[in-house]
């Protein structure tokens, strides 16, 4: 049997958007598309396994469907795909995938419910008028069960050929998704490189407990579990939007990672990640927060229950530091933090400088790292990485690294390649490890500061004052210039010269 590969899976997905295009924005149709492959992909997994059960008990249909029940997912008869696409003619569609959806939640409780009885897709409607008015409703949601029937969509993993192809699949659409969604699109996805980059910046141990406290769809806590290079890790995350944190759900799910524990609530006001009444701790914390929230929830941070804001409280129209802050106080005393901010928090002053200042006199700050331009949807700004660690032992100096220059230019969006990535971890990997000193470690690029340079800087960590950008102008040859202005200006008589003599012509 031909094996799918997961190009045949990325560009049948990919074709079935094709459905709405042109008619929806994406960053709506997005969740349509995104919900039918999760069923399609539960369905094709239960067909497998029901095949499977009934061959190895001989054709007994009761044993088969006893263990059926015991099986990651319970299927009801109208929630799978193959009853839906048989109905897609009815004039009700819309109505019979909402009641497909309900009774699949309800079949599966402890997964696809959160703590606080919210189902996971409780937040899309098939049924909706959003889909337009019910006749066009109907048409695009019978092309899209029709799409998804596609030989090309057989997502039995007996038929796959490779362990993760519809985790794959589901990052190839939330990604191509991102890049046609706009300015909104970082609200659920952190670009793969940068979520590459921050996961081996982070590497955590065997046995970690590993955070995204604004964890969007969930690819960047995916790739920081990855890392490990074992399965001996557990995944949290906490998503403040109710359809985005649906995406992380099924994210996870499809990636194999069942005992993810996925909460929807704003972490600042309400974080759900506790272990009692106290905040849990992890061993790693990694985010990509919304650059300089406004209204973030500076007015009850005052008398925040964790005291997490003990440093400081940043200013309300930008939200930062309150993040950061959230992150520091959720690491144990070994963790290891990583965040993606906007430069200002480097160096913007007033309670923003008073916070920063504590952390590096804490001797948390560990490495800052300026990023390329254009990386991330949505916004062209450079934004940087900034690392903390808890375990940085007597070394209190901290790494800069300039990588703004190095990446590959692209049409829409630049992108950081394999070779930078790894330049910019080879670099963090051997200051960690004791191997580079004090002072300008590669030029232009690299720089180890000690506190006492930070001190004399005012705790600004703004990455020219440590790396030295500046790029000298070539000599102007002056007598070079002037003979190719002699030049053209010669050319230029010869010109009007001969326009005179065809303007002479033309009048006679």
């Amino acid at each position: 049997m031909t094996k799918i590969s997961q190009k045949d899976i990325n560009d049948a997905v990919w074709k079935a958007c094709d459905t709405f295009r042109g008619s929806i924005d994406p960053s709506v149709y997005k969740d349509y598309v995104l919900t039918i492959l999760f069923i399609k992909y539960l369905s094709d997994v239960h067909d497998d396994k029901y095949e499977t059960y009934l061959e190895k008990y001989k054709g007994d249909t009761a044993r088969a469907k006893r263990a059926m029940d015991l099986e990651r997912f319970v299927i009801p008869v109208n929630s799978h795909f193959n009853y839906l696409f048989e109905y897609r003619n009815e004039t009700n569609i819309g109505e019979l995938i909402d009641i497909a959806l309900a009774d699949l939640v309800e079949a599966n409780r402890e997964k696809l419910y959160s703590e606080d009885g919210a189902g996971v897709f409780q937040n899309i409607s098939f049924n909706s008028s959003v889909l337009g008015e019910p006749k066009d409703k109907n048409h695009r949601l019978k092309n899209l069960l029709i799409d998804f029937n596609s030989n090309k969509l057989d997502l039995r993993p007996s038929h796959l050929g490779g362990t993760d192809i519809i985790g794959g699949a589901y990052e190839f659409l939330i990604a191509n998704f991102a890049s046609d969604a706009g300015k909104k699109a970082g609200e659920f996805f952190t670009p793969s490189e940068v979520s590459t980059l921050l996961a081996k910046l982070t590497k955590s141990k065997d046995g970690s407990r590993i955070c995204d406290p604004t964890c969007g769809s969930g690819s960047l806590l995916i790739k920081a579990g990855l890392e490990v290079g074992s399965e001996n890790f557990s995944l949290y995350g906490q998503e403040a939007n109710g359809s985005t944190w649906a995406l992380a759900v099924m994210n996870m799910f499809l990636h194999g990672f069942d005992n993810a524990t996925i909460r929807w609530g704003d972490t600042i006001r309400n974080p759900k990640l506790k272990d009692g009444d106290a905040l849990m701790k992890f061993d790693t914390v990694v985010a990509n927060p919304p650059f300089s929230l406004d209204k973030w929830g500076a007015d009850q941070a005052e008398t925040d229950n964790y005291n997490r804001f003990w440093r400081g409280v940043p200013p309300k129209s930008k939200g930062d530091w309150a993040f950061i802050s959230h992150m520091i106080e959720t690491l144990n005393e070994h963790g290891k933090a990583g965040v993606v901010v906007p430069h200002g928090v480097l160096f913007r002053g007033a309670s923003e400088g008073k916070i920063r200042q504590k952390t590096i006199d804490e001797n948390l700050l560990e490495a800052v790292i300026g990023l390329p331009a254009n990386l991330f949807f949505g916004t062209g700004i450079p934004a940087a990485i900034i690392v903390f660690n808890k375990d940085k032992g007597k070394n209190k100096n901290v790494l800069f690294i300039d990588a703004s220059k190095q990446f590959e230019a692209a049409k829409n969006q630049n992108k950081l390649r394999a070779t930078d990535i790894e330049h910019i971890v080879k670099t963090y990997r051997d200051f960690t490890a004791g191997k580079l000193k004090q002072g300008i470690i590669e030029e232009k690029y690299s720089y180890v500061a000690t506190y006492e340079e930070l001190q004399e800087n005012g705790y600004n960590l703004n990455i020219p004052r440590y790396v030295d950008t500046f790029e000298e102008e070539a000599e102007i040859d002056i007598a070079a210039v002037q003979q190719e202005i002699d030049t053209l200006e010669n050319e230029l008589k010869e010109v009007q010269k001969e326009m005179k003599k065809y303007l002479s012509q033309l009048n006679a």
